[in-house]
Formats: structure tokens, sequence, C-alpha cells
């Protein structure tokens, strides 16, 4: 579980294609304390440490994530924002995140607004996953790229977040352009209540 608050980036340091699956080597400023099997986000995709060496570190994502992400986009010296697990002793500043990214999304807008940044983003809604929740409301939650956002100005298959300076300094929305393709992650409490009320 996660909050959507980034701790870092990590940078891609290659990629190893292996079948279905591909095994990405990162590096980012905690990887001394990371240990095997812990959880990161990476993007918002929650990915297992399957090895450790110096200052770089291994996770696995497998074809259903690939498929879902923009992981399989990636290339050595991207930058992904990077969050670790949360601790059940500390506030939940951003909402709750589960890491399961539930598909991509593509900037269709971003503009300065003194100081701060407005971005849009377009989705391919499915009627069907929209009845189940995959949507997004005004001032509701989503995370984009792991990001906890708030939403603003929705529509069927688009909405737009506000960012300010420290998020754009610190995550990799300073390189999303119009074109980048983000991962989305839609509320979970909207998917249960889309859920409770179909029944």
């Amino acid at each position: 579980m996660f909050s959507g608050i980034i701790e870092s980036t990590a940078r891609l340091v290659r990629m190893k294609p292996d079948k279905g699956n591909i095994h990405f080597t990162f590096t980012c400023p905690f990887t001394q304390e990371l240990s095997i099997d812990q959880s990161v986000a990476h993007n918002g995709v929650c990915l297992t440490v399957v090895k450790k060496e110096g200052d770089e570190y291994v996770v696995t994502a497998m074809q259903e994530t690939l498929l879902r992400s923009n992981l399989g986009l990636l290339q050595p010296g991207d930058m992904v924002n990077v969050e670790r697990s949360m601790l059940l002793n500390e506030r939940l500043d951003g909402h709750i995140v589960q890491g399961h990214v539930d598909q991509t999304a593509r900037c269709v807008a971003r503009e300065e607004a003194d100081g701060s940044w407005y971005f849009t983003f377009e989705y391919d809604a499915d009627p069907v996953l929209t009845r189940r929740g995959y949507i997004t409301v005004d001032k509701g939650s989503v995370t984009v790229n792991g990001v906890s956002l708030t939403v603003c100005r929705p529509t069927d298959n688009r909405f737009t977040v506000g960012i300010i300076p420290y998020t754009y300094e610190h995550t990799n929305f300073c390189r999303i352009e119009v074109g980048t393709v983000v991962n989305i992650e839609f509320d979970i409490i909207g998917k249960y209540v889309a859920r409770l009320i179909s029944k």
C-alpha cells in the first residue's frame, strides 16, 4: 500500500527481456536501504525488489503489467517516480494507492499557471470499466505516475491536475510533455462504491 507521495526519482540503468517479462535495473538515492522482497512503486506500479548490487537494484515486470502501464516504453536513462510502501504508524498524506495501475493515459495539454502548471490527460474510457468506477470526479483523487493528485475539470475520458513547483521539480512531471504516456490508477474507494451500487 502506498500514499502517492513520491520519495524520489530513480534512473533506469538497463532492461533485460526474459520471455514475456522485463527485468529493470534502477538506481536511486535509497538503494542501500532496500531489501530483497521489498515493494517499491515505480511510476505508480508496485514491483518487488529481486536483486541488489552496489548502487543498483532489479525489479521484474510481467506481461500483464507491461500491457497496462508505461514501463515497457521506458529507455535507459529515463527517470521514474519511486515510493516505498507505507508504514502503518505514519500519516497518510496523499490517498490510498494500491500500486495496481489501471491503464495508461496520454498528456494532451500542459499549461503554465503563474508559477504552477495544469496537465490534462486523456484515456480510453471503456463503458464496462466506467460502470465499475474507473472514472475521475471533480475534487476526487487520481494517481498519475504514482503521484497522488486532485482532479479538476473531469470529462468522460479526460481530467486535469494542478502541479505545484515542488511536485514539478521533485517528480518526473518536469519531463511530461504533450504526447507523453503516463500510468493512472483510479481511486479504489470509488471502485468499491461503484461495485456496491451495481449490486
